[in-house]
């Protein structure tokens, strides 16, 4: 049977953790306990001593638990019975105050178990606060919810109004002399019909404190005064939420007051997307409401089996008692979170799911899928297939010498890049795996800080299989490929395969139907989509996190040029490689796929600092010019080895490495703290094994300066110098699949020490004063 020790481990809030009773400490009170009462409770049995000095822990207790109901405070409660003026209720305090006193006389003989009772208050208090705040927190949060949901019904009925009466969809889609035009043609019966239709919600908006501001120019025209109008939402409710939250749909939703012309638009489109966000901050809702009823039941459970412990390690019957106290603390006796889980149910089922229970439930409790134990096997036939293959075309390449310097030169230009773009794919997917089965481990709630869906988000095991069908295909390809060119088969029509396999890749990615993992797929294409068009996009967590992974996939998108320039020039079919490897194309190529990906994340740092103004990020994208210079530099080099760029190469890649390394270890990781109490790490460490994060930090630096290659300038064939390029590139990879599991990790952990499990969702109605 698992202890509950594991189980409260298993089943906590990873971010909430520091907010959870300390059953671990409170579990090594008891054992204290236990070793120094076993002595006395032998020697009470040899002289038949009577009772234990404990018994009468039991009847104070009784005592104090009627006087606690409001809570575990002494000091609070007999103020509020002497503040009372009931004389019978202060004599009741005096006498069970002095009861309170005899229970400290007998308890402060033996010390252990005063402490115990003392953390225990202090764990109780603990709990209480923390739930007692997050229950403000998500209530101020559903009566913001109510009032933004109230709004959106408002101003759908008036798109509704509007298209009933024949009016565009559009509240200012036209221009000021054609709505003057028309309200004119139409005269008042055309005003009255739009006052008649919109008044009875415009009042209804106005009781909810909400006002629609017209124009003054329109309404000395006689225009309606809904056809040019802002919205003011009176800041009644002091969260922080609204007021610092304003997304750019706002700009759209409703009038900017500086301006009086016909630009934005109230139109059936943003009044979904406004609906989108809201029944997203519905979902994040609920979810956090679920967190906290599951945080009060762990805690509730956790104190029942401390209690019980002490009873019988000190052979006692105080659990009674005490969980009587316990059960009338606020975090088990407030139902205010089960009723607002009901209101929210009721809510999102009869706006957002057409009052189809089922299918509201789909949203605000989506299930994980069950890991199945066929995506274990297929992990295993193809590991297997792999391996079996890539032995067989090590044999056949042995054999054919096709990797041999004098015949091997067409086809390593021919299958390298191809194929070592699919390996290094394929090895940052099984990296990727690692990492997921690590966070997994060590509970690191990469779904919540990527943003993913969990009834989408992939598994390690998915990761696992993608990674090994992938190269199992590759190798088969190789295998068949090597096979076809060793019996005289033409090589324009074998040099097809790699095409032909890249091409089947290229299908599978962009297949619209639900097969091959498609909402993961979908999902890559966006972010990179992102990432290309940086920084036209707001930056999330999951958009610079790839990014990065592109930085160190420089080798794959050279491959990836190469490859397209081999097809669309002939090259397969004449073997005239050089076309593609020489000339000032080919150069200004070469910069521009090394400089993309850094590119990328500086404009994403600029975003960010131009959204959030955190000068880090500035400092951030100063890293990435620095990688960029360095690249140049080395690429200028390997075109003209000379002096004067040999020592370019070496000055800006030094520079660049250091910078890099510092933004590893400090900010990205989080260590190289002189003040930590874990010698140059940090306070807080998933694994408890310090010795890993050394060898991660020599690790690091070993392979960040893995660019000395370049400037060693080794004398080699091109089949060797394609094995080393590939090697330092497969190094590059691994070194970043090391750097994602701290990255997340260290990120995670700011997660915790803010206590941050819930996304915050940006709303598209405005705060504003209400005397602005």
């Amino acid at each position: 049977m698992v202890k509950f020790s594991k189980q409260l481990e298993a089943q906590l809030i990873p971010e909430w953790k520091d907010a959870f009773v300390n059953y671990w400490q409170l579990k090594k009170h008891v054992r204290k306990i236990k070793v120094l009462h076993k002595p006395k409770l032998n020697a009470r049995n040899a002289h038949d001593f009577g009772l234990s000095i404990f018994d009468p822990v039991l009847s104070a207790f009784s005592r104090l638990s009627a006087r606690l109901a409001t809570g575990p405070d002494p000091v609070q409660a007999r103020a509020e019975n002497e503040a009372s003026g009931d004389e019978h209720v202060t004599s009741e305090a005096d006498e069970e105050s002095q009861n309170e006193n005899e229970l400290v006389l007998l308890v402060s003989e033996e010390d252990e178990v005063k402490s115990f009772f003392d953390q225990l208050d202090e764990e109780l208090n603990k709990v209480n606060n923390f739930y007692a705040a997050k229950e403000k927190e998500f209530v101020e949060r559903g009566d913001i919810l109510s009032k933004q949901l109230q709004i959106l019904l408002d101003l759908k009925q008036v798109l509704h109004d509007h298209k009933k009466s024949g009016n565009s969809t559009s509240l200012n889609s036209r221009s000021s002399s054609a709505r003057q035009s028309d309200f004119s043609e139409s005269g008042d019966d055309l005003n009255g019909t739009l006052e008649s239709q919109t008044e009875e919600v415009i009042t209804a908006l106005a009781r909810n404190g909400v006002n629609f501001v017209g124009s003054e120019a329109a309404r000395k025209k006689g225009r309606p005064r809904t056809t040019s109008m802002r919205i003011e939402i009176p800041a009644t409710t002091p969260t922080r939420t609204i007021t610092a939250v304003t997304s750019m749909l706002w700009e759209d939703l409703v009038n900017n007051p500086k301006k009086e012309g016909p630009g934005e638009q109230i139109n059936k489109k943003k009044i979904q997307c406004a609906e989108k966000m809201i029944r997203g901050a519905f979902v994040e809702l609920y979810r956090g409401l679920g967190l906290l009823k599951t945080y009060s039941s762990l805690n509730m459970v956790a104190f029942t089996k401390i209690i019980k412990k002490f009873d019988k390690v000190a052979n006692q019957q105080a659990s009674s008692s005490y969980l009587k106290m316990v059960k009338r603390s606020h975090f088990i006796s407030s139902d205010k979170v089960v009723k607002l889980m009901d209101e929210v149910e009721f809510i999102f089922t009869k706006h957002f799911a057409s009052n189809d229970r089922k299918k509201a439930m789909k949203f605000l409790r989506p299930q994980e899928h069950k890991e199945s134990h066929m995506v274990t096997f297929f992990v295993g036939l193809f590991t297997g297939c792999f391996m079996t293959l890539f032995s067989v075309y090590a044999i056949l390449a042995h054999m054919s010498e096709m990797l041999s310097p004098v015949t091997g030169t067409g086809y390593m230009e021919t299958v390298y890049p191809v194929f070592s773009m699919f390996a290094l794919l394929s090895l940052h997917l099984f990296m990727y795996g690692c990492n997921l089965f690590m966070w997994k481990r060590k509970r690191i709630s990469y779904n919540f800080i990527f943003e993913f869906q969990p009834n989408t988000a992939l598994k390690y095991r998915d990761a696992f299989l993608i990674c090994t069908s992938l190269m199992s295909a590759v190798v088969g390809a190789l295998v068949i490929h090597l096979i076809l060119r060793s019996n005289g088969f033409s090589a324009s029509q074998v040099d097809a395969i790699p095409g032909v396999l890249l091409l089947i890749f290229m299908a599978i990615l962009i297949c619209p139907f639900n097969i091959f993992y498609r909402s993961t797929r979908y999902c890559f294409i966006r972010v990179i989509r992102n990432i290309v068009f940086s920084p036209l996009y707001k930056v999330l967590m999951v958009d610079f996190f790839m990014a990065d992974q592109l930085t160190s996939q420089i080798p794959l998108l050279r491959h990836m040029e190469s490859t397209a320039c081999y097809f669309l020039s002939g090259s397969l079919r004449t073997h005239q490689f050089n076309t593609c490897k020489s000339g000032k194309l080919y150069r200004e190529l070469a910069y521009v796929i090394s400089f993309a990906p850094y590119y990328w994340r500086a404009m994403q740092c600029g975003r960010r600092w131009v959204d959030e103004h955190d000068p880090n990020h500035l400092a951030n994208l100063g890293k990435y010019v620095s990688a960029m210079v360095a690249a140049g530099a080395r690429i200028s080099y390997s075109t003209n080895p000379s002096t004067v760029w040999f020592i370019t190469v070496l000055v800006t890649s030094l520079a660049a490495t250091v910078y890099q390394l510092y933004w590893d270890f400090v900010k990205d990781w989080g260590l190289l703290n002189p003040k930590s109490h874990n010698l140059w790490l940090r306070d807080d460490l998933i694994l408890k094994n310090k010795s890993i994060y050394y060898v991660s930090i020599v690790f690091n630096v070993v392979l960040r300066v893995a660019w000395v290659e370049t400037v060693l300038n080794f004398r080699v064939g091109l089949v060797e110098s394609r094995l080393l390029e590939f090697l330092l590139a497969s190094l590059e990879v691994i070194r970043r699949g090391h750097w994602n599991f701290y990255r997340i990790e260290n990120e995670h952990l700011n997660n915790v020490g803010k206590f941050r499990a819930v996304k915050t969702v940006p709303l598209p109605f405005r705060e504003t004063d209400s005397d602005g």
